[in-house]
């Protein structure tokens, strides 16, 4: 029975945070035991406990005493997770560097061979990927909770990222170069260019999401011609 509860809470815990992530339950959206039960089709006691465990990630906020909902967006919560990011994944990023060996070389060499396809295929299953490369990128790091602080804010930025679906069409970049010169860098061994590169590829995207986020009552992403007027 532990094993089964433990499963069924994890399972909730994995499509909640897809949903959340993804966009599908909206930002400071209240999230309903009975609902998300039948949405999951599962028992009440995993998804209550899903959503703890996705406090912790500050996807989900805890409504005093009267249950839960999703985390707000808002211009603010951008900017600092951008910036948490650029300096955890920096620190990260050089102490993979220096710890690097063959296998992690193969490795990371591999993510980005397979994120390359899956964007080529216009696969469903290129965000997956996308996020493999970063964080195999990151791997090499002997640093447990600095990783794991890397993986929870890749999930809140690619949050906003979502939020803004089509609107990133607007962006005039060659993204697939952006990642094939931090591969290049990071196999090179060479620390400041990659981090240069990979910081300014999370700064182009931020800036170009930092002025689709409207703060309010509730936070909103617009597209670009409501920003642009």
């Amino acid at each position: 029975m532990p094993n089964s509860e433990g499963s069924a809470t994890q399972q909730a815990y994995t499509r909640l945070r897809q949903l959340i992530v993804t966009g599908e339950l909206k930002p400071n959206e209240k999230l309903k035991i009975e609902s998300l039960r039948q949405r999951l089709d599962t028992g009440a006691s995993p998804i209550r406990e899903a959503l703890s465990l996705l406090t912790s990630d500050n996807l989900v906020e805890r409504i005093d005493q009267r249950g839960f909902r999703t985390a707000d967006i808002s211009r603010d919560n951008f900017r600092e997770i951008l910036t948490l990011r650029c300096t955890l994944d920096d620190l990260a990023l050089r102490e993979s560097i220096a710890n690097a060996d063959e296998q992690w070389e193969e490795d990371i060499v591999l993510a980005h061979h397979r994120m390359q396809r899956a964007q080529q295929e216009q696969s469903d299953n290129f965000e997956v990927l996308h996020k493999a490369f970063h964080m195999a990128i990151l791997a090499n790091a002997n640093s447990p909770i600095l990783l794991k602080f890397c993986s929870q804010l890749y999930d809140l930025n690619i949050r906003y990222r979502f939020l803004a679906g089509s609107a990133l069409a607007y962006q005039k970049r060659d993204v697939s170069e952006e990642h094939k010169g931090i591969l290049d860098s990071v196999i090179a061994r060479d620390a400041d260019t990659a981090s240069e590169r990979l910081l300014a590829h999370y700064i182009l995207t931020g800036t170009f999401l930092e002025g689709l986020i409207s703060d309010g009552e509730s936070g909103s992403i617009r597209s670009p011609e409501q920003a642009q007027a």
